[in-house]
């Protein structure tokens, strides 16, 4: 296909920016709003085009250096042409956008922001792991690449903080030297910025030798590897070393997360993110939906007469558990199990009632029976705008136009890239 040139109308949830060009609707990465630049088409469509980004014939004012040599290569990032106060900016057009096209929601009020520090962030990362298969070939670590799921070695990561930059480093030259095992497939590492414990997960297509012998490698490579689970996916089967989990401290209040417990993975926003969902909440009954390891349940138990955690990942409830022991919050209930099933049996209304789930949402049946209970507040986290916004336009069908949005704010956990965490605030009119 021949290259086009199209000027950028304006950038879209996802990372692209959006063109016209001969009756198609044109997608291509790495720009910004009033660039003309020149696309080979890769995939063409009747109505769309999705492109690659060949050369910007007419750059942005605000078109920045990248501080990452593997920016384009790699597909862990999307903004870093662009700097950051205005990523912030653009986000809060894209939600407002997203919000209206795919909700219905005009949202009028103001967006509060809550940057981060742009780079040295991220307390978790996942690594694929290329092996050295022909002769010549040399192991390397790296993710996938930009609109593939083609591998892109890489030998720095700017967005980690400084401990799993480290650790990055320290295992890309274990690799290159051969001196650790054969048949690794992905790495998950996670740590708490503050303390130098770690936790690492590591998948295998088949253990090359015994497990003893594996984890004594990675313990040489990386001090301070607190907790090391090992997966051999031949046998669907799970090995640890260690404990099976690390402490993670955020401002007076110590969790214990698994290798399979999900957490925030940006370390600079946890406080200011707890308080705003926490903020100003008192009353007899709070419920917690996907509760996670009790993030935000565990600061609910001293402000409720009674709370109610509701999560279905075993991992998560027995940190859930433990956390909640040591806060000595008993009078919480944990509810291990589907949010649909549990909301189908409650009577009682909650005052208030937080939900933190996946990227796919809150489940269609969730949302009705949320509406039947009639909390009087709701405080609804989303990592995903569309998803959020087909949430709150079902919840406001199921309700009958019963809730206020006094509050949306967003949280830039992913600086460097598109995605958008964000804070709705819903209040039962009365």
């Amino acid at each position: 296909m021949e290259t086009i040139e199209v000027r950028i109308e304006k950038l879209i949830y996802g990372g692209e920016g959006l063109a016209h060009h001969d009756s198609h609707t044109v997608f291509v990465p790495f720009v910004l709003p009033e660039e003309v630049v020149a696309v080979q088409p890769v995939v063409r469509r009747r109505k769309f085009v999705r492109g690659r980004l060949e050369r910007v014939v007419t750059p942005s004012p605000q078109r920045a250096e990248a501080a990452c040599r593997h920016f384009t290569s790699c597909g862990g990032c999307d903004y870093q042409h662009i700097p950051y106060p205005a990523q912030l900016d653009f986000k809060v057009q894209i939600l407002r956008e997203t919000l209206g096209r795919i909700g219905g929601l005009q949202y009028l009020g103001e967006i509060e922001t809550h940057p981060s520090a742009p780079y040295g962030y991220r307390n978790r990362a996942q690594w694929k792991i290329r092996s050295a298969s022909d002769p010549g070939d040399v192991a390397a670590i790296g993710y996938e690449r930009a609109s593939s799921h083609a591998f892109c070695a890489v030998e720095q990561c700017p967005i980690l903080a400084p401990r799993l930059e480290q650790t990055l480093k320290s295992l890309r030259d274990r690799l290159a030297l051969g001196a650790l095992p054969a048949g690794i497939m992905e790495l998950e590492a996670f740590a708490d910025p503050a303390h130098d414990p770690l936790l690492l997960t590591v998948s295998f297509s088949r253990f090359p030798t015994g497990p003893r012998r594996i984890a004594a490698m990675f313990r040489d490579a990386l001090p301070g590897l607190e907790s090391l689970l090992l997966y051999d996916a031949s046998r669907d089967r799970f090995e640890l070393d260690g404990p099976g989990y690390i402490f993670y401290t955020v401002g007076e209040i110590r969790y214990r997360v698994g290798h399979l417990s999900f957490f925030q993975v940006n370390h600079t926003l946890l406080e200011r993110l707890r308080q705003a969902v926490t903020r100003d909440a008192v009353g007899r009954l709070a419920l917690e939906l996907y509760a996670g390891v009790g993030f935000f349940t565990v600061p609910l138990s001293t402000r409720f007469e009674r709370a109610i955690a509701v999560e279905s990942n075993p991992a998560a409830v027995r940190d859930l558990k433990e956390n909640l022991r040591a806060a000595s919050a008993d009078r919480v209930q944990v509810v291990e199990g589907s949010v649909e099933k549990y909301l189908a049996g409650l009577t009682v209304t909650p005052d208030l009632i937080v939900l933190d789930p996946p990227r796919g949402g809150v489940v269609a049946g969730a949302l009705a029976q949320i509406a039947r209970l009639a909390p009087a507040r709701i405080r609804y986290l989303s990592c995903d705008p569309a998803t959020l916004a087909r949430d709150l336009a079902a919840l406001g069908r199921h309700a009958a136009g019963a809730y206020e949005i006094v509050r949306i704010e967003l949280f830039d956990l992913f600086p460097q890239t598109y995605h958008i965490e964000t804070l709705v605030e819903l209040v039962r009119r009365v």
